[in-house]
């Protein structure tokens, strides 16, 4: 039985000083000999009066009675509820996210979330991190490559098992997402290619130096990436070479050395490539800039205090004051 930390008497308590009412005992001079005050004393006196033949039976009236209000003018009308709900189960988003979509205060979006029931438990939580941040944009890059499904038509992931045949839903390959996130501001550059040679890897890189120095971010210092067969090319090392960077391995199945660069993955793939039922994988490849513009420009990001990557690039170029 749960008893609000600041009472005075317990469950036995209230019965007793009950018990001593009825036994003949005014309310001031039992209050007296269970050290209460009279106002308590009349409280559950009065409870005791009012309770019902089957809250006398199972006792429940000398629980305490929910601090909660009857009424909540300033609480949500349920159509708004119904929409946190909604955008909620469509994308499995958190508080954070769900912030900057609906227009409304995370602490509002978690409150609706955890009266039904849809907020992450305590068991769930994940453990502390042990978080690391170099205080210069551009100073280190994370990279990394993600596979995804070449398609020509929804399949089983969004519509379910179907009565094709087996020919009709013969594999149609793949392409992967080469992936650039600098390390202070978390501005991404992302390209789409049908391979992962050392070639393509080079060519990304370069690319996407440019499109961090026009952006604004200095020279790299540093490169992070797994160990890779095309982040260990001669190739590769002549490219950083020339940059005057050095490369930083991540130790053998330890991904959260580059975590930046997993967890935006994560994000790419839940907010884009699977948030839609896409007609085709071109349809999808298509929407991947506009996306990661999104993304660079004004979607919040929980670790730079729910602000866009961009906010953290000092000097963007072209909007000199």
């Amino acid at each position: 039985m749960k008893v609000h930390a600041n009472a005075v008497l317990g469950p036995a308590g209230r019965l007793a000083l009950v018990e001593a009412i009825e036994s003949g005992l005014s309310l001031r001079a039992a209050a007296a000999a269970l050290n209460v005050s009279p106002a308590t004393a009349h409280r559950w006196w009065h409870r005791r009066c009012d309770a019902s033949a089957e809250e006398l039976r199972s006792r429940s009236w000398l629980v305490d009675r929910s601090s909660r209000p009857r009424h909540q003018p300033r609480r949500l009308e349920r159509r708004e509820e119904k929409r946190i709900l909604r955008a909620r189960r469509e994308t499995g988003l958190g508080p954070g996210r769900l912030a900057g979509i609906l227009r409304r205060a995370r602490s509002t979006i978690w409150k609706v979330l955890w009266r039904q029931g849809l907020s992450r438990r305590r068991s769930e939580r994940r453990p502390p991190a042990h978080r690391y941040e170099w205080s210069r944009p551009g100073a280190l890059i994370h990279l990394d490559t993600a596979q995804l499904a070449v398609f020509h038509r929804p399949g089983h992931r969004v519509m379910g098992r179907s009565t094709d045949s087996r020919r009709d839903r013969s594999p149609r390959g793949c392409v992967y997402l080469h992936v650039a996130v600098d390390d202070h501001s978390r501005f991404a550059y992302v390209e789409q290619h049908r391979d992962q040679r050392r070639e393509t890897v080079v060519a990304f890189m370069r690319r996407a130096l440019e499109d961090f120095q026009r952006m604004g971010l200095g020279q790299p210092e540093a490169v992070m990436s797994d160990n890779g067969s095309p982040y260990r090319s001669q190739l590769f090392r002549e490219l950083l070479e020339q940059l005057g960077a050095r490369h930083i391995f991540t130790p053998p199945y330890t991904p959260r050395w580059n975590g930046k660069a997993e967890r935006f993955i994560q994000t790419v793939k839940r907010e884009w490539a699977y948030a839609h039922t896409w007609p085709s994988s071109a349809d999808r490849a298509r929407a991947l800039r506009s996306f990661i513009r999104y993304y660079n420009r004004q979607r919040p990001h929980s670790s730079l205090g729910d602000r866009p990557p961009i906010s953290r690039v000092p000097n963007v170029c072209g909007q000199d004051s």
